[in-house]
């Protein structure tokens, strides 16, 4: 009969499998067939029964047709399926299916390689080594996890002794009673001791050293311990095994108030995290990850029934911890501490983790309360404040745009260039074309949101100044009115149309006008729609394309059949930089200047009643005439112009004008 599937409990945790292992399979290829027998050893049935209740009524166990509720998915009814005699399983509510290690991997929330350990001493079979190094290495982890662990009981003994008394009321005082000590198989450092009670126990010196708890010194002099006068807390890998211990100074005035084990064979700090295993197997019940920053926070939020904590070990948190984080869930939940420090923690966390995005994968941070940690938190207000504080995670661009906005005063184009130019930046560093496009969308809204909407300029309505009565004003009847702003509505229309012609024609030299777009009212709907759109999808790199996905191709087939658009140069010569940015400079120069004639227009008719009638008629004609000077260039079709060398335009024959002038100025003066 096979070995019982779950491994006796070790003392504080609760593995599948605690013990040594027999080789590192991580990074070889198992033999061929290794698999095939693995699962013909292994009963399904019997794999799957530690983890349902089967339907009597349903199964069949002579034929090996089994059905339970689905593990997988909440459900009364039994619709999930085993077949153990073909060795898989199939759930009609879910569609989950799979083998022996797959169904392992889902319900203990444990990668390949631990899956196929765990099935292997079910099954009573060795996993087998690569080659006689790597059995060696292997051998070699295994003496060294033996010493930790005895280094583990040897101080979980101390804590219990009088030198631990000190260790034992810092601990009642934080609030940890004696089960939990035993729990987390907390212990005492004494001044001195484990060299003499490991060489008692008949340990090497190499071993002790590799380990990194004993240190040799240059010197000659005796080996010494390398925690003293510390709280210890045994670090283990996602399998149980102790691989290092962190401690935490007794004395005030220590150099370092918390101390972490050297790096060793078996621990690697960018590589490992702090109650990984038992905060793995929380997780795959549905519990939240949340990544808090030392021993102390996660043993709280564990106690207070949050169990899928964890933490870095003494570094800021890296990549390699993040790929642990996203194996363990898709959206871990950074939690560090609510003090400058914290929010640094919080911020280099982003910046790592921009680049590494992928689709599914992602981080929320939950921000505590100034000058708290979750231990101080749920010390304070209990669990429920810790779950207020989970339940208002913010996800990590509004994080990234909190911290480039935060404190900041922008209230002037330079500043706001700036801001864009910063996020522009960030956004860019994301590799993965999807995410980078929500993150486009998502910062183009906020960006809405923190500069208020631009204001809709509305034609043919008076704005009233405060102060004035809300009468009509005597004067210009409405059909006057009408005839002295008659045209403009349709002329800016069109402006605005070969305007964002000219930005879809050649996208490149959107984030020079990118301000003056924001800013640029559109009163038909397709502009509105489209200005927004291309504000939204600025940073993508196939513009059109993103434009098309959200408003459909409608929108742009308008658009570029108007007649204005069509004969446009930067539109002729879509790609061409220069001529799409002279282009685009004139046209948004004249819709200014006839936006700004037409405005003059209203306030001299607003200030018809307050001003003599010879202003207000003086003031209308001198509008007029800017307006037609404004728009005179438009029937110009076919002057010639040049560029000057300050790169202004200019018409050619009032150049030839003005140099004749100059050169019969200069013969005035005897110049040749």
């Amino acid at each position: 009969m096979a070995p019982a599937f779950a491994m006796p409990q070790r003392q504080g945790f609760t593995t599948l499998y605690t013990g040594p292992l027999d080789t590192d399979i991580s990074a070889m290829s198992l033999p061929a067939g290794f698999l095939d027998e693995l699962r013909g050893r292994l009963s399904l049935a019997q794999v799957v029964g530690r983890k349902v209740v089967w339907d009597r009524r349903k199964s069949n166990p002579g034929k090996g047709d089994m059905w339970a509720p689905c593990p997988f998915h909440q459900e009364k009814s039994a619709s999930f399926h085993v077949d153990d005699r073909k060795g898989y399983y199939y759930c009609f509510g879910c569609h989950a299916k799979g083998d022996a290690i797959s169904f392992v991997r889902e319900t203990e929330n444990v990668g390949f390689t631990e899956a196929i350990e765990i099935l292997a001493r079910e099954a009573g079979m060795q996993v087998p080594a690569r080659d006689p190094q790597s059995q060696q290495r292997a051998d070699r982890r295994t003496q060294l996890s033996d010493v930790m662990e005895q280094v583990v009981q040897f101080y979980r003994l101390q804590l219990k002794t009088q030198s631990g008394e000190g260790a034992r009321a810092y601990l009642q005082k934080r609030g940890l009673s004696p089960a939990a000590w035993d729990r987390w198989d907390l212990g005492y450092a004494p001044r001195a001791g484990l060299f003499h009670h490991l060489r008692d126990k008949g340990v090497a010196l190499d071993l002790m050293v590799d380990s990194g708890m004993v240190v040799v010194p240059d010197d000659g002099r005796e080996p010494f311990d390398r925690f003293r006068d510390r709280i210890i807390f045994p670090i283990r890998d996602a399998r149980g095994r102790a691989i290092s211990l962190g401690g935490r100074a007794m004395d005030p005035a220590a150099p370092a108030k918390y101390l972490n084990g050297p790096e060793t064979p078996l621990f690697d700090k960018g590589r490992n995290l702090f109650n990984m295993g038992p905060a793995r197997e929380a997780a795959g019940k549905g519990k939240p990850l949340i990544v808090a920053e030392g021993y102390m926070d996660v043993i709280a939020l564990s106690e207070a029934g949050f169990g899928a904590a964890v933490a870095p070990l003494g570094t800021a948190v890296t990549a390699d911890q993040l790929a642990l984080m996203w194996r363990i869930t898709d959206e871990p939940l950074i939690a560090l501490d609510g003090d400058t420090a914290g929010m640094r923690a919080a911020m280099r966390v982003v910046d790592l983790a921009l680049p590494l995005l992928v689709a599914g994968k992602g981080l929320r941070f939950a921000l505590l309360p100034e000058g708290q940690d979750p231990d101080d938190l749920i010390k304070a207000r209990g669990a429920p404040a810790m779950q207020a504080v989970i339940d208002a995670a913010m996800p990590m661009v509004r994080l990234m745009w909190q911290r480039e906005t935060e404190g900041k005063v922008i209230d002037s184009p330079e500043r706001r260039a700036a801001l864009d130019k910063q996020l522009r930046a960030l956004i860019m560093t994301i590799t993965d074309a999807s995410i980078r496009k929500h993150y486009g969308d998502e910062v183009n809204r906020l960006r809405q949101s923190l500069y208020g909407p631009v204001a809709e300029a509305k034609p043919g309505k008076l704005q009233w100044r405060p102060g004035k009565k809300a009468t009509a004003p005597s004067g210009p009847t409405a059909a006057a009115r009408a005839s002295m702003l008659a045209g403009s509505s349709d002329q800016e229309r069109l402006r605005v149309a070969v305007i964002l012609a000219t930005l879809l024609s050649c996208p490149e030299i959107l984030p020079e006008f990118e301000l003056e777009l924001e800013r640029m009212a559109c009163h038909d709907p397709d502009h509105r729609d489209l200005r927004a759109a291309i504000l939204r999808n600025a940073h993508q790199p196939d513009l059109r394309a993103a434009i098309e996905d959200s408003l459909g191709h409608m929108p742009l087939e308008r658009l570029f059949a108007e007649r204005h658009v069509a004969i446009s140069p930067a539109v002729r010569r879509a790609g061409d930089a220069e001529v799409a940015r002279l282009c685009l400079a004139e046209e948004l120069a004249k819709l200014n200047a006839r936006r700004g004639h037409a405005r003059e227009i209203e306030e001299a008719l607003e200030d018809w009643e307050d001003l003599p009638g010879e202003t207000v008629t003086y003031r209308l004609g001198e509008a007029a005439k800017a307006l037609d000077r404004a728009g005179r260039g438009d029937d110009d079709d076919k002057a010639v112009y040049d560029i000057s060398p300050n790169g202004a335009r200019l018409k050619r024959e009032e150049r030839d004008a003005f140099d004749a002038l100059l050169a019969q100025i200069g013969r005035g003066k005897g110049q040749p």
